[in-house]
């Protein structure tokens, strides 16, 4: 060892430092902690949202500072929202050995970070992101947030289970993929569960920038239907919903997380309007002990008036899993026993709900359905992880 540090000290910092990191680093290092790696926008156009995660991550840490009898410790590397620096980022988080690496917002961020994570076998999990691509055929990438499409096959369960129908129409803008795919997934599950390939009755597409929605709700309120998915923006969604209260047509209108905004319900003001909208996270439902411990330490930290913005909850449950994940197995050396403990969770209580990850690492999940009343979001319904 003495010789070895004469010829290091002889040598350039760079030489130095390669020696300190291979050999004395690893020699202690793992025992001493277990790191979990924080791949996030800190700087950068993206920063608030990534800043949100962080605290997420943070609190949970705070929280549950242990893993196998061993404090955590997080180590971070800021992708300053650029893809550029985000390739030079995971690669630097990666020479630094965590067991599993939480992040990235932004799904271009995490589609970077895929290659190099699969080839070091460590496990991740993304917060926010919903890019299908992402996790799909990736054996070591997760997430914590449902994909989008998921929220189609959420308000067809609640238009059967919760309204008591069995048939259903869809508006939709041409053109639009997410509005097409969450439409898809929506009628598949309308058809499972009503037994009928005609259970939704008309989709209509309609052209950007369309203003009259007259002839459309007159065909929809004279067909009897009472319910209409309507995967479509905040202004489009407010002249269909006008035109509905004109004609007087009572069914409801069942919307995905874009309407659950503040902008929506000032919008929807003095609107008799029937709506229902899927949410990722709703902080006045208590769906299991998890979510109640992560409001009680989110308000004792942040005030009790405080209101958690989804994204803490999503990076909250992200770091719950990873842990949860390395003390079944023991161990947080081998990444690719670590990923298969993770895919293996079932009905896992987050603070956004009850998780199963299905087998391209996408969560089933809680999801509550809100409604809008005295200007107020409200629950409607709760759905949990659907595995039919």
């Amino acid at each position: 060892m003495a010789a070895l540090l004469m010829a290091c000290s002889l040598a350039s910092c760079a030489t130095l430092d390669a020696f300190v990191d291979t050999f004395i680093e690893k020699k202690t290092g793992p025992e001493e902690t277990v790191r979990i790696g924080v791949f996030e926008p800190l700087t950068g156009p993206d920063s608030e949202y990534g800043k949100l995660e962080v605290m997420g991550i943070e609190l949970a840490n705070e929280l549950y500072p242990l893993v196998l009898q061993k404090p955590v410790e997080l180590i971070y590397a800021d992708n300053q929202s650029d893809i550029d620096v985000a390739e030079a980022a995971i690669q630097e988080l990666i020479a630094k050995r965590p067991a599993i690496v939480l992040g990235s917002y932004g799904d271009i961020n995490s589609l970077v970070a895929v290659k190099y994570l699969e080839q070091a076998k460590i496990p991740a999990i993304a917060i926010t992101n919903t890019n299908p691509l992402v996790t799909s055929n990736n054996p070591y990438y997760f997430r914590a947030c449902y994909v989008e499409t998921y929220q189609g096959t959420a308000l067809a369960k609640f238009a059967v289970e919760g309204l008591g129908v069995g048939a259903a129409s869809i508006i939709r803008k041409k053109g639009d993929d997410t509005a097409t795919a969450l439409s898809r997934t929506f009628e598949d599950k309308m058809m499972q569960m009503t037994e009928s390939p005609t259970t939704v009755c008309s989709t209509i597409e309609y052209e950007p920038g369309k203003v009259n929605w007259t002839a459309e709700i007159s065909a929809i309120k004279a067909a009897g239907i009472q319910a209409v998915f309507l995967p479509v923006d905040i202004e489009d969604t407010m002249l269909i919903l006008s035109e509905a209260e004109r004609q007087g047509y009572t069914g409801t209108f069942l919307g995905t997380d874009v309407w659950n905004t503040d902008e929506f319900l000032k919008m929807t003001k003095g609107l008799n309007a029937n709506v229902a909208i899927s949410v990722v996270y709703a902080p006045d439902t208590s769906v299991n002990e998890v979510s109640r411990i992560f409001l009680q330490a989110y308000h004792a930290k942040y005030g009790q008036d405080s209101v958690p913005d989804p994204a803490v909850a999503l990076g909250f449950d992200a770091y719950i899993i990873a842990v949860d994940s390395i003390n079944r197995i023991c161990t947080a050396l081998d990444g690719e026993l670590l990923a298969t403990s993770i895919g293996l969770e079932t009905v896992f209580p987050g603070a956004s709900g009850n998780i199963t990850f299905d087998a391209d690492g996408n969560p089933m999940k809680t999801v509550i359905i809100e409604g809008v009343k005295n200007g107020e979001f409200v629950k409607l319904y709760t759905m949990e992880p659907i595995f039919e």
